[in-house]
């Protein structure tokens, strides 16, 4: 079976992707084989004390949109005992989780947090003004993910449903189908098909959602402005805005998986390392000495 065969299989499974790498406002985080947790960027909330974390099997961090001159941000982790830990900014309760259980999945957004519990309902805390936390309804969903402003999520079926500000249509996904993965940017989302194309919806104000000339892609990622898409032959497509380099990328390879923050991107390659490009200004990008990072689906 290839790795876009076996994605597809393991996503039915509703345990499929784990998240091991993550890209915020302006700080990485990175999850270790060992389950502990490495972070490098701004800190400014403590967003990146995650030292002490551990039997981690997947994290997420809180991204801000480039627009927003803040450093502020969150990161949630998974743990294997469907615990999840939170650190970082609090304003709006975001990182109030310490009641949840039985969590198989979590997304950050800017003010809020999203959990896929094992029997496929989902919870969320945080600010609600766009109804973004408006997820107590939603049954059988495999996978979640959070934007600036918007929530999405997968359900078994391959079809996706959406909650929150909508302006720019970034919520218009009731028609997608056959979708294995959902990734939400700042005002727009992102949808990976089974037949390995990619579909958009949002503002395109920069380019992020051309992405229909896309084929063979096995992973998506939505930055603010920008979109990632990862192929089966372990290369990289991207589109959208490129101020700081966040898509240059064409010259990556042996990648198995990405991550965009708000004007950085990152990849994780197959022998555990990671590389990044984009806005460095805090550090976020330092990711060179990282090694033993864990692999999606181990």
């Amino acid at each position: 079976m290839d790795y876009f065969s076996s994605k597809v299989a393991a996503s039915q499974l509703k345990r499929w992707p784990k998240y091991t790498i993550a890209a915020g406002r302006r700080h990485t985080v990175g999850l270790k084989s060992d389950g502990t947790v490495i972070a490098s960027g701004d800190n400014k909330y403590g967003q990146c004390d995650v030292t002490d974390w551990c039997d981690m099997i997947a994290i997420t961090a809180g991204n801000v949109h480039m627009a927003a001159n803040t450093g502020n941000a969150h990161t949630i982790g998974l743990k294997s005992d469907g615990t999840v830990k939170a650190v970082g900014w609090n304003k709006h309760g975001q990182c109030n989780v310490d009641s949840w259980r039985d969590m198989i999945s979590v997304a950050a957004g800017w003010c809020h947090t999203v959990g896929l519990q094992a029997d496929g309902t989902v919870v969320a805390v945080g600010r609600n003004n766009a109804d973004e936390c408006n997820v107590s309804s939603w049954r059988d969903m495999v996978a979640v993910t959070a934007g600036d402003w918007h929530t999405a999520g997968l359900q078994s079926d391959g079809t996706v449903i959406a909650s929150g500000n909508n302006r720019y249509g970034q919520c218009h996904v009731d028609g997608w189908r056959t979708i294995v993965e959902v990734s939400a940017g700042y005002l727009h989302t992102v949808g990976l098909k089974s037949d390995g194309t990619v579909v958009a919806a949002g503002l395109n104000k920069h380019g992020q959602g051309e992405v229909s000339h896309w084929r063979s892609i096995v992973g998506i990622a939505a930055g603010s402005y920008h979109t990632i898409g990862l192929k089966s032959d372990g290369t990289i497509e991207a589109v959208g805005l490129n101020e700081y380099g966040q898509c240059n990328v064409s010259d990556w390879h042996d990648i198995v998986a990405i991550a965009a923050g708000c004007a950085h991107t990152l990849g994780l390659k197959s022998d555990g390392t990671l590389v990044a490009v984009g806005d460095n200004a805090y550090g976020q990008c330092d990711v060179s000495g990282w090694h033993c990072i864990q692999l999606p689906g181990n």
